[in-house]
């Protein structure tokens, strides 16, 4: 029993050590909110680069070779047909009978392929001589963006001019305050 009364004596002299300085503590210092009058709100600028892009598109003239109709390229069949003749006439110049036969065949083979490899090496390395090939001039359109900079003058907050119980003050905002701004007001009592 006498641990019990011990116990409870030893909490009510904790509350009361603990409640005055709680109360003075309490007492000694006070914040609120109020509203001050705005004399003047003049905004900050501040200057920045800004970039706009802009699309700039031109004509170029454009060297165009051997396109025939609907885009495809145009190989005249001529060099191959002349090469077989060519090869047809030479190999009919060996042999004798059935040797002779198989020789104008087999040049005409020959011929017709040289002549096909030597179309292809020359209408596809850009080799432009008299028979090969027509070229002619168009004009295509090429495009690229391109950023252009200017300066332009932003708010970068606002300097304010206030009045609060009589005595003038000034801040700075991240925006226009308006004709009554909120403040925060601290009241303590004054040390001795």
């Amino acid at each position: 029993m006498k641990y019990a009364a011990f116990k409870v004596l030893a909490i009510l002299s904790a509350i009361v050590i603990v409640s005055p300085a709680r109360a003075a503590n309490y007492e000694s210092s006070d914040t609120y909110y109020d509203k001050a009058r705005v004399l003047s709100a003049d905004p900050i600028y501040t200057t920045v680069s800004v970039s706009t892009p802009r699309r700039e598109c031109r004509q170029v003239p454009v060297e165009s070779y051997g396109r025939g109709h609907g885009g495809k390229h145009y190989k005249s069949a001529t060099p191959i047909i002349l090469g077989g003749v060519v090869g047809a006439a030479i190999g009919n110049q060996f042999g004798h009978g059935t040797g002779k036969t198989i020789g104008t065949i087999a040049g005409g083979i020959l011929g017709g392929s040289v002549a096909r490899d030597v179309q292809h090496r020359y209408g596809n390395h850009g080799y432009r001589g008299r028979g090969h090939g027509h070229g002619h001039q168009k004009t295509v359109t090429q495009c690229e963006a391109i950023d252009e900079y200017h300066d332009e003058e932003r708010i970068d907050g606002y300097r304010v001019k206030y009045r609060y119980n009589g005595r003038v003050y000034h801040t700075r905002t991240e925006t226009d305050p308006g004709k009554r701004m909120r403040v925060q007001v601290s009241v303590a009592p004054a040390e001795y």
